[in-house]
């Protein structure tokens, strides 16, 4: 059984002020809830404040990217032992945002992922089509292709700790959603494209998450397919009681 995951991308919203206000509000929404895994992903500037405010409880922290070295002269940039040592446990990794707008490539992914895996980090790969590849039935062929270039020479070994999130990026702040039987396919693509790279064992038991305008209303729907483990909540995560009634329907009987 893979334990889903269900995690709120705050972009770039809330100052740590805002970030610890939420955490206070939203864990008495969740302490009853089991079933999924909670992890947040702040801004840079509250992530500290955030990984003090989780420390001892059941929420997790992340970066929403990093660099790929532990230190130089790199003006902007996080390394991964920063991250560590503020006691983040996760990072985003080739999010669609930072594709569009910060010219991120998967080549540097691959850097990231990697040296996220050397720090014990936990990446999660972000992938996702275009419109235009999913009306032109290249889907499938844009996924191997983003995967190729991400997982170019990650060893199996390293793998087991990988999380994926499949957001389609027409779906990403548009309201527009994948129906849960075509997310549910589009999810199988990449896990036998895993299974192709890294084995059965591995391809089973990676966690892949579904996004793109996920609410309270479609999680359910969503998390019932079987290869769907869990979401990556965009908007809908900033507010503490949309997001607690995510994870509540998402696991309607805990």
């Amino acid at each position: 059984m893979r334990q889903p995951v269900i995690a709120a991308n705050w972009k770039m919203y809330k100052n740590p002020a805002e970030s610890v206000a939420f955490i206070r509000e939203f864990l008495p929404l969740v302490e009853h809830l089991s079933g999924s895994d909670i992890v947040l992903f702040p801004t840079a500037t509250s992530l500290a404040s955030v990984c003090d405010a989780v420390a001892e409880t059941r929420l997790m922290a992340g970066a929403q990217t990093m660099h790929w070295l532990s230190e130089g002269p790199y003006t902007g940039q996080t390394s991964p032992t920063m991250l560590t040592s503020i006691g983040a446990t996760h990072v985003l990794l080739g999010h669609s945002e930072r594709r569009l707008y910060a010219n991120e490539t998967y080549e540097h992914v691959n850097l990231k992922i990697k040296a996220a895996c050397a720090n014990h980090l936990i990446p999660v790969l972000c992938l996702g089509e275009m419109l235009s590849d999913r009306q032109e039935g290249y889907t499938a062929d844009t996924l191997m292709a983003q995967m190729g270039a991400a997982l170019a020479n990650f060893p199996a070994e390293r793998a087991h700790t990988l999380i994926v999130a499949y957001e389609p990026v027409w779906a990403i702040g548009t309201g527009s959603t994948a129906t849960p039987e075509v997310a549910n396919d589009t999810h199988g693509i990449i896990r036998r494209d895993l299974e192709k790279r890294f084995g059965r064992e591995i391809a089973d038991a990676t966690r892949i998450l579904y996004g793109g305008s996920v609410k309270p209303e479609n999680v359910a729907e969503m998390m019932a397919q079987p290869e769907i483990d869990g979401a990556l909540v965009g908007g809908a995560s900033l507010d503490p009681h949309t997001f607690a009634d995510i994870i509540r329907n998402a696991h309607p009987a805990s």
